[in-house]
């Protein structure tokens, strides 16, 4: 599968994606995150993370710009770094800060607002894409290379069940 669409009635549904995503996760993917403020985004990662098996306090890398995870993925120690570029003033920030090293096959980037590193981010293996549709959220997901095909093929998800 290279692309999948839903509709969630409610922040329960995305938060039930999250959890579903977590379970098709695979060291080395990058994830971009796209949709307005109030989309859902932190809501998808906080979920994913907390399916993942993390425990802790998962909060918006707002001002931080990345929080590093370590979670367990069938049995192997994975870190998932979170990043928020909302607030990135420029692409050259990105590369100054030394987070294009975090995209490598091991970590999994789930990356808020990709837009505002356009330049210098590698290329994503899932877009997903979140909007505001009456109560709920439309979400749609584009794998873009062979790993993110994958993480879909693996992706079990109903949505509003």
């Amino acid at each position: 599968m290279q692309h999948f669409k839903a509709h969630l009635h409610d922040e329960a549904g995305t938060c039930a994606l999250g959890a579903s995503l977590a379970r098709a996760l695979a060291p080395g993917l990058a994830i971009y995150l796209h949709g307005d403020l109030g989309a859902g985004k932190t809501a998808l990662t906080r979920a994913l993370l907390h399916a993942a098996g993390y425990e802790g306090t998962v909060k918006s890398p707002t001002y931080t710009l990345s929080e590093p995870y370590r979670v367990q993925l069938n049995g192997r120690a994975v870190n998932v770094i979170h990043f928020d570029l909302y607030r990135m003033g420029s692409p050259e920030e990105f590369l100054d800060a030394g987070f294009r090293e975090d995209f490598n096959g091991d970590n999994i980037c789930i990356v808020e607002w990709p837009e505002k590193a356009d330049r210098v981010l590698p290329p994503p293996d899932l877009n997903l894409f979140l909007s505001v549709a009456g109560d709920g959220r439309d979400v749609e997901l584009q794998a873009t290379t062979a790993l993110g095909h994958s993480c879909l093929e693996r992706l079990h998800f109903a949505p509003n069940l």
